[in-house]
């Protein structure tokens, strides 16, 4: 690139000159490219230890003048090809222009404005492009990955790090680029190159460790080896920007998640030096996923800042040191000791901010008032003033409809109703009565709790004064730290929690604590128009949905009537269709079920929402990968805290087993009702931490019994038994009676285990857990599960091709490797189709992953054993248009395969059927042949011309059927009325039957399509030994089916004259199925022919009619090469007649070619030799390294070609 004019004093240190004339000189760096000896290894490890390379391009341009001696940098470039186009333009628009002029200095100043004017032209059309320029070292970083590493434009480098790679005991100080796809080093040290590449969907585990042999090292381990780094400048920083890529390409592989910039991020005030936009742009998406965790936020709250400050406590009569955050719709405020204060303050809510008088007791304060009359109070702010202006510009942009009520449960109630005019809601009559959803129904204004309460508090006794006890400490605690969103949350909070929420007021707080009651505000009338919209309609997931209502706590009684089914149906019903990628699992209606008996239709399905993409991240989806990560974080924390126990249940596989319904239905399908709800309590308020806790308790308590356990029934006998009698003795409601508990109950039942004394436990005993530790182990475990998952797919895959193919188990496993890695790199770097239209993780697993014709070509250019030179792509194109059955541009790996193994492990039968097939349609596209009109009217009457490669023959039955149907007497026209049902059961089981095809099936070839099989063919020989024994074999058998079409042409014409001339029938065609009788007549025939050469025919006439015997002179002279062949067949039929012309009565079929071919045994021992896929498949792999040895090749042709 052409870069700002830059003295150089010395102008031979380190670099060698190339190329020069008496104005310009082109350099190239030591070190770079071929030679150099020592002082070349010298220099070139230099600059990759120093980074020099990072800021010094390898080639470059100086100016020079006879009498200075300053030289001037002009130029530089990061390939010989970029920097000869620079000198190519020098040579040809400047060197003569400057040669005129007499001073030196005005030969300098001439080429320095010269090149600072195109400099300022390149940049004036780089600003009509929209995006964020990074500084120039970085760019000069990112050149230099491509070129190192054949990275094409789309993949886009994040950062890079100076660090040690470990080759066995020996470090190589290098260069560490971490990519949006891939993780890259090099290092080049006396001579030595170490290349790595590691794509980060192939990463198993990724861990920061110290150890002897590698102090203060990052662990990158993939399924077959483990790379080692160390020597970081900064670790941290390095190893958080790693686990943030893996876990985008764990993402990617879950459910097609592919990086896009966030557009929506704040751009930074001024451009950092040798940082990224992309890092930029990772490190807020890291700071918003925490923020948002930490208050419970919804996804699209974007974290603006955050500064440090004090907040006034009232009720602690003292001022707690912080953080303040501020994001678009909230401002926050946590405590720096760890659940001393934490606060949410809804913009929405905020009436005044204003600036108080400052004092040396309360430094910068600011004071934000809410609607509800709460008054907070923020002191030692260090840029009040921006604050104060940031707060009042997001407070201008928060909708008016979002400032409701003081109450912030008012809101519910009539939200169900959105898209009514305001004037009209509080007349339920004005609500469509037709709706599924309206505020007229139960369900809208009750819970199920509320509506089906039996018993009376009065008739409880003691309970009943407790229950009171409770609702008196809550409403103590809102008069004291405040009531709604805006509350204080502080360690009384946990405290009241953790004596059990009443239920009165257990809806209110688990919206409160989940952050649902924030969504409910913010969508009014959202899920009234959702369940209108996926109402009536029918997919798996509804029909899962239905079959799973009635098994949703069928023994509470708000569940044996329609009105609670009927509510579970709608709140599960429109979170599928709201969430397709999660539709709907199993457990989801338990859970559910629970959240409707104490919050009203509405609030349950937020309170869904949060719980499946916030509270319990993935564990809904097809794979439950959630439930599995968090059980494999259970086996860690169980091995951390109780190691005697983990080995002994590792014996006996039982953790795996339990603890995944444990997590899944958070306890409710493990203890009784009464007792699991304590534990949602503590769940909406403490996360994922409280069931962790309490699940380590559970073995904890039975670790003696589970220690003598022999086999894996015991073990969860114990523990089901255990969790039966966890009981709630202050519970109010009826006893719920659990069926687990009803069908597994003994002589002796064990002794009862109060609930709050479990958890008590639970907190006393494993207080140690921490929320961000919890996260960073679900990362590790993240890593292993999708992989897992992803090799439990390749294992399916691969035994269901085993039967259909004949490649070893070991074959499969890399072909399914190589293919889905061809999806991968097109969702890195982009394709014709979209990723979600070829990966799918809903669909069976040989037909997940798809890939479309340039990926397809691209794997079979490499893989087939047939090579074709150029016309590879042809064969390539019509191959996939033959798999392709549906016509969607895709082909899944079954279809891949079935292809594939047709070519290597068929007969020589099978082969030249596929080789038949890929010369008629649909596989010969019209496009390709010059007649493609006749080759269309030719098929029009051929029934059977649309078999594809693996298809049924499914409209050869159907005009069996139909035949069958027409030759019936009008007498059994009232028998097939009274079929029974078996009779057209064994005509649906006959219809599917799979029919195998045969070569009588195939039909007939006309002359274009046999042209194109001739290029084929002529191509496939061009590298083989026996190339020109081939050609002659060619030869003779291409002559000998001319001869045989051009037989049956006259036959077919010979049949036509005799017929009647009074029926019109349809043309004459030889058919696989005339037996033998025809077959002796076309022999006969060919007999008596005696056909003479072209050549010895002197009637222009018979020249014109007989264009296959023509075609047949041009293949039996002398030269046999492809392009000949190719170019005088279609002369020879374009000289003599045109296109729409063409003879349609030449045709031969499959038997007959055939036949030809095993006439000539070079050709038999060619389709009949054994395949080596093997080779194939390496040469696959190493492709990425070929196509980079090819392009330093060129580089080296073009420094042969300079010098």
């Amino acid at each position: 690139m052409w870069i700002p004019p830059e003295e150089v004093l010395l102008a031979g240190a380190l670099w060698v000159s190339e190329r020069a004339n008496p104005f310009f000189i082109l350099q190239r760096r030591r070190g770079h490219g071929r030679g150099g000896g020592l002082s070349g290894l010298l220099v070139g490890t230099l600059d990759v230890v120093l980074d020099s390379s990072a800021r010094v391009a390898p080639y470059r341009i100086l100016l020079q003048t006879a009498d200075s001696q300053i030289y001037w940098n002009i130029a530089c470039g990061s390939s010989r090809k970029e920097i000869t186009e620079h000198w190519d333009f020098l040579e040809s628009n400047l060197l003569q222009t400057i040669s005129i002029f007499d001073n030196d200095e005005d030969i300098t100043t001439f080429v320095k404005g010269k090149i600072l004017g195109i400099i300022a032209e390149e940049n004036r059309l780089k600003q009509g492009e929209d995006q964020e320029e990074d500084s120039g070292k970085f760019r000069e970083a990112e050149l230099k990955m491509r070129r190192l590493f054949g990275m094409p434009e789309e993949e886009k480098l994040v950062n890079y790090y100076s660090c040690s790679f470990w080759k066995g005991r020996v470090p190589r100080q290098g260069w560490l680029y971490l990519s949006v796809n891939h993780l890259c080093f090099y290092s080049f040290l006396l001579g030595k190159e170490v290349t790595l590449v590691v794509p980060w969907t192939e990463v198993t585990q990724l861990e920061k460790n110290a150890t002897l042999v590698f102090p203060e090292s990052v662990r990158v381990s993939t399924r077959h080896t483990e790379h080692f780094f160390s020597m970081f400048l900064n670790i941290t920083d390095t190893f958080k920007l790693m686990e943030q890529l893996a876990n985008l390409a764990m993402r990617q592989l879950l459910d097609n998640e592919a990086f896009e910039l966030d557009r929506s991020l704040p751009k930074p005030c001024k451009t950092l030096k040798n940082v990224s936009a992309l890092k930029r742009d990772f490190d807020a998406r890291a700071k918003n996923e925490w923020y948002r965790a930490m208050f419970r936020l919804t996804h699209d709250e974007r974290l603006d800042g955050h500064t440090d400050c004090t907040l006034w406590a009232p009720f602690a009569k003292m001022h707690v040191v912080g953080q303040l955050f501020i994001s678009n719709n909230y401002i926050c405020f946590n405590s720096k000791e760890e659940d001393l204060c934490q606060l949410i303050i809804p913009l929405r809510e905020v009436s005044v901010v204003e600036k108080a008088d400052s004092s040396s007791v309360l430094p910068c304060p600011v004071s934000i008032s809410t609607k509800n009359k709460m008054n907070f109070l923020f002191a030692n702010l260090k840029d009040r003033d921006f604050l104060v202006q940031r707060i009042s510009d997001f407070l201008q942009r928060t909708p008016d409809s979002l400032w409701g009520d003081t109450n912030p449960l008012s809101l519910i109630g009539p939200s169900a109703s959105a898209g009514v005019p305001a004037s009209s809601l509080a007349k339920s009559d004005s609500v469509p009565k037709g709706r599924h959803y309206h505020p007229g129904l139960p369900t809208a204004t009750q819970t199920l709790l509320q509506l089906y309460h039996r018993d009376s508090p009065e008739d409880l006794g003691p309970k009943a004064m407790k229950e009171k006890m409770k609702e008196e400490a809550w409403n103590i605690h809102f008069s004291e730290f405040g009531r709604g969103v805006c509350m204080y949350r502080t360690p009384r909070t946990r405290e009241l929690v953790l004596n059990g929420i009443p239920e009165r007021l257990r809806g209110e707080l688990w919206l409160l604590f989940s952050g649902a009651q924030n969504e409910i505000v913010s969508h009014p009338g959202y899920y009234g128009d959702l369940v209108e919209a996926a109402m009536g309609q029918c997919s798996l997931a509804t029909e899962e949905i239905e079959r799973d209502l009635h098994r949703s706590m069928p023994e509470h009684r708000a569940f044996q009537n329609e009105t609670g089914i009927a509510a579970l149906r709608r709140v599960l019903t429109a979170y599928a269709h709201r969430n397709p990628g999660i539709g709907y699992c199993q457990a989801m209606n338990i859970v559910t079920s629970v959240l409707l008996l104490y919050c009203k239709e509405e609030e349950a399905f937020w309170l869904l929402v949060a719980l499946c993409e916030r509270m319990l991240p993935d564990y809904y989806n097809t794979r439950v990968v959630g439930a599995l990560v968090d059980q494999g974080v259970f086996e860690e924390l169980t091995r951390d805290f109780l190691p005697l126990l983990y080995e002994h249940m590792q014996e006996l596989g039982v953790i795996s087993t339990i603890s995944l319904s444990w997590f899944l239905t958070l306890f409710l399908s493990a203890m009784p009702f009464d007792s699991a709800v304590l534990l949602i309590d503590c769940f909406f308020y403490e996360g994922i931490k409280v069931i962790f806790q309490v699940a380590l308790a559970v073995l904890q308590d039975n670790m003696n019994a589970l220690l003598s356990c022999s086999d894996e029934g015991e073990a969860m006998t114990i523990l089901g038994r255990y969790l039966d009698n966890v009981v709630n003795r202050q519970t109010v409601s009826a006893p719920i009676p659990h069926l687990h508990t009803i069908l597994t109950s003994g002589d002796d039942p064990p002794p009862e285990i109060d609930v709050f004394d479990l958890l008590k436990s639970s907190y006393e005993k494993f207080a140690s857990l921490r929320s961000d530790v919890i996260e960073q182990m679900r990362f590790k475990q993240r890593l292993k599960v999708i992989q897992s998952l992803e090799d439990t797919a390749k294992r399916s895959v691969v035994r269901a091709m085993m039967t259909e193919s004949a490649f070893s188990i070991e074959e499969l496993e890399e072909l399914y490797c190589l293919f889905k890695s061809k999806h991968m790199t097109s969702c890195y770097w982009g394709s014709s189709s979209s990723a979600a239209e070829r990966h799918d993780p809903s669909l069976p697993y040989l037909e997940q992953y798809r890939i479309d014709p340039v990926q397809f070509t691209q794997l079979f250019t490499v893989l087939a054993p047939w090579t074709c030179g150029g016309h590879t792509p042809i064969l390539s194109a019509r191959l996939f248009r033959l798999l392709d059955q549906n016509q969607d541009g895709l082909i899944n790996f079954k279809e891949f395969i079935t292809g594939l193994s047709g070519m290597y492990h068929g007969d020589m039968t099978e082969k030249m059927k596929l080789l038949y097939k890929l010369h008629l349609p649909p596989a010969l596209c019209p496009e390709e042949a010059e007649s493609a009109l006749e080759a269309t009217y030719f098929f029009t009457n051929d029934e059977r011309h649309e078999s594809s490669f693996m298809s049924d023959l499914d409209s050869v039955q159907q005009h069996r059927m139909t035949s069958g149907e027409e030759t019936k007497d009008e007498e059994d026209e009232e028998k097939k009325e009274v079929k029974d049902y078996k009779y057209y059961l064994r005509m649906w089981a006959k219809e599917k039957e799979p029919k195998r095809e045969t070569i009588k099936d195939l039909p007939r070839m006309n002359q274009e399509q046999f042209i194109e099989l001739c290029k084929t063919l002529y191509n496939m020989f061009s590298e083989e030994p026996l190339e020109q024994e081939l050609y002659h074999s060619i030869a003779t058998v291409a002559s000998l089916l001319l001869r045989i079409g051009e037989v049956g042409k006259k036959f077919g014409n010979g049949a036509k004259k005799n017929e009647a001339p009074d029926q019109a029938p349809p043309p004459a065609q030889a058919t696989p199925g005339d037996g033998a009788a025809g077959v002796s007549q076309v022999c006969s025939a060919l007999a008596e022919a005696q056909l003479e050469l072209p050549a010895q025919q002197t009637s222009e006439e018979e020249n014109k009619d007989d264009t296959s015997v023509s075609s047949y002179s041009v293949v039996s002279l002398g030269s046999l090469h492809c392009e000949d062949l190719a170019d005088d067949l279609v002369l020879v039929g374009g000289e003599q007649r045109k296109a729409s012309t063409m003879d349609v009565d030449w045709s031969i079929t499959f038997e007959q070619v055939l036949a030809s071919l095993l006439t000539e045994p070079p050709l038999v021992d060619y389709f009949e030799r054994k395949r080596n896929i093997q080779t194939k498949m390496a040469a696959c792999k190493d492709q990425r390294v070929l196509e980079r040895q090819t392009s330093s090749a060129s580089d080296l042709e073009l420094t042969q070609h300079s010098i």
